[in-house]
């Protein structure tokens, strides 16, 4: 039985290991914090409201890397512990494995979880608060004759049974 592709390029994949880097650093905890008078002085605001210090990111923040199989991506999660996105193109898979450092006790590697993502590769959307829903997106640019009115070459329609 052949495997069908979800995709025909794994370039996208990629896009979305990079996204979980930004994730990663966008969680990444902020040290020190705004006392008043930050060494940046008021960079953003409005004058008398205190100041807005933008912080550097962090010398360890995300990194990703890929091949033709698998996306791994790095990052620190909000307790600073280091965690490793591991995304298999080839059967659609994520696992998640958080690292620890430290004394003897306190190392380890713990699989934070796991599980097929083919079926949520083909959803157009989930928890999705845009403005557009992709189905209302589509449609207006059906009508504006920006998209031809059949799916996209590649796209797989599942049907969903309603109760």
């Amino acid at each position: 039985m052949q495997r069908t592709s979800l995709t025909t390029s794994s370039g996208w994949l990629l896009a979305a290991g990079v996204a979980l880097a930004a994730i990663g650093l966008a969680r990444t905890p902020q040290q020190g914090g705004n006392q008043g008078g930050g060494q940046g002085g008021n960079q953003g605001g409005t004058p008398g409201q205190g100041t807005t210090q933008a912080l550097p990111l962090t010398p360890s923040g995300a990194t990703a890397d890929s091949n033709n199989r698998m996306i791994a991506v790095t990052g620190i999660d909000v307790t600073g512990t280091s965690i490793l996105y591991l995304v298999d193109t080839v059967n659609y898979r994520l696992a998640v494995y958080q690292a620890s450092g430290g004394s003897g006790s306190t190392q380890g590697l713990k699989l934070v979880g796991a599980r097929r993502i083919d079926l949520d590769l083909l959803l157009d959307g989930l928890n999705d608060k845009s403005d557009y829903s992709y189905k209302k997106l589509r449609q207006m640019f059906e009508e504006q004759g920006l998209l031809p009115s059949a799916p996209p070459a590649g796209s797989a329609e599942v049907p969903v049974k309603e109760n």
